[in-house]
């Protein structure tokens, strides 16, 4: 429903309600006709009283939107077009559709969709949900959501080692390009404890799109949707599929439903919000990037996360390109203060062919005190350590400076590390793996390795 904001003058109010109820909407909608077409953009004289950011405009008598106002002045609205190659013309007039909203229901399941809730997988027309949701809303407040107190199995090993996941919690994936990102959230699909899992490709490339769909068993895919905005669509539309993923995400979630949300990636999302911004006006202060990138960032992952009381959670896992390895890159700094935990992929881990190619020492969960009993988090923090020691001694034992004897400590980490990492190994095609715990205590066992405290 429209808001009528108190300054409103009586006729203002009037049009805008019967925007919304008149069952004969394209006879009485608020129009503007087109005056500049610039690439990407147009400007529309028309609609200054009625627009608002985010509206989106349609052409009389079309249903898909073809732009969205960007800004709006006392002469007229400034919009950007979801297509560059859009076939409108000066005088083109287009029809207010206030914000952006979806309808998602059970019958998306199994289905994907493009950034305007529309299929692409060729499987006929999308059953309509039982209500519209606009698909730029507010986190659920603070105090009304659950403390986070379930873990659940990802059947990663090294994850469920040594960051743990809880139902309900944001994970980033850090990573450079081509070091096995894609893989591992195609792995983290698999779990089992989810009921419905939300798949983002924001920005990716077009021919990895259906290699990504092809990583996932086919029973898996029964309870998943997939939206998707290829890198060579528009930033509205690459920014928009992160924003319709989240909302897809939140109507289960208000169902009761046990939702995981793979976003790939929020730095697409940040790169598109980017553009918007600098289009419309805003001058770029960090890095290139306007201020609201920082506070768009916050406001897509917020919400995810549990849930109020009676409905279900969302627990995101999303993931971040670093530019040029620089973890301290504004977006991966801003997203790493804002989610609940971070696994760090490293180009070196991946070169010495070790899948997932995470750094141990560098990632972390913050709910691991959550997710694991105390014992179990002793014995991590005790394999972490020795990962440490054994990744930092490095240059010396290839200089030959190490011996046995001298260090006890660095003598436990040859030990140990060297089958701990061969049992950590995993690709993609390799079954999920129930508890990593057992599956490493058992192969140091063989291995005779004394690891303290033992795993209970």
């Amino acid at each position: 429903m429209t808001v009528l904001a108190r300054g409103d003058d009586a006729l203002t109010r009037f049009i805008r309600l019967i925007e919304d109820f008149h069952p004969t909407r394209d006879a009485l909608a608020v129009g503007g006709t087109i005056t500049e077409i610039g690439q990407g953009s147009c400007r529309v004289v028309g609609l200054r009283e009625f627009a608002s950011i985010q509206d989106v405009l349609v052409e009389r008598g079309a249903t898909t939107p073809c732009a969205e106002v960007l800004h709006v002045s006392s002469e007229a609205a400034s919009a950007a077009l979801y297509q560059a190659d859009a076939s409108l013309k000066i005088g083109t007039r287009l029809l207010r559709r206030g914000p952006l909203s979806i309808a998602p229901g059970s019958g998306w399941l199994g289905r994907v969709v493009n950034a305007l809730g529309a299929p692409i997988d060729g499987r006929g027309d999308l059953a309509r949900g039982p209500m519209e949701r606009a698909i730029a809303t507010s986190a659920p407040p603070a105090l009304a959501r659950r403390l986070l107190s379930q873990s659940v199995s990802t059947g990663v090993k090294t994850i469920d080692l040594f960051t743990p996941l809880c139902v309900g919690q944001r994970l980033g994936i850090f990573a450079g390009s081509g070091v096995g990102k894609s893989t591992l959230l195609g792995m983290l699909t698999t779990a089992n404890h989810f009921n419905v899992v939300v798949v983002g490709l924001v920005g990716e490339r077009g021919r990895e799109v259906r290699e990504f769909i092809e990583l996932i068993p086919e029973a898996r895919r029964n309870n998943m949707i997939i939206v998707v905005s290829t890198g060579d669509e528009s930033a509205l539309l690459r920014r928009m599929a992160a924003r319709t993923a989240m909302t897809v995400a939140e109507h289960f979630r208000d169902q009761g439903d046990s939702v995981l949300l793979v976003l790939d990636s929020v730095t697409r999302f940040a790169l598109a919000c980017r553009e918007i911004a600098i289009a419309s006006g805003e001058p770029p202060v960090s890095r290139g990037f306007p201020p609201s990138v920082f506070a768009d960032l916050p406001r897509l992952l917020e919400r995810a996360g549990p849930g109020p009381a009676g409905a279900g959670d969302i627990t995101g896992v999303f993931s971040v390109l670093i530019d040029g390895d620089d973890h301290n890159d504004p977006i991966a700094d801003a997203v790493r203060g804002i989610v609940d935990g971070h696994v760090v992929l490293d180009r070196t881990v991946a070169a010495q062919g070790r899948y997932p190619a995470i750094n141990i020492p560098m990632s972390v969960s913050r709910l691991a005190h959550v997710a694991l009993s105390a014992d179990r988090q002793a014995f991590a923090n005790r394999l972490r350590g020795l990962v440490a020691r054994f990744e930092e001694s490095r240059d010396l034992r290839q200089m030959g400076g190490y011996q046995p004897g001298v260090d006890s400590e660095l003598d436990a980490a040859v030990a140990i590390v060297p089958p701990l990492y061969a049992t950590l190994n995993q690709s993609g095609a390799d079954p999920a793996c129930p508890d990593a715990f057992k599956d490493v205590a058992e192969a140091l066992k063989r291995q005779s390795a004394s690891v303290e405290p033992s795993v209970r």
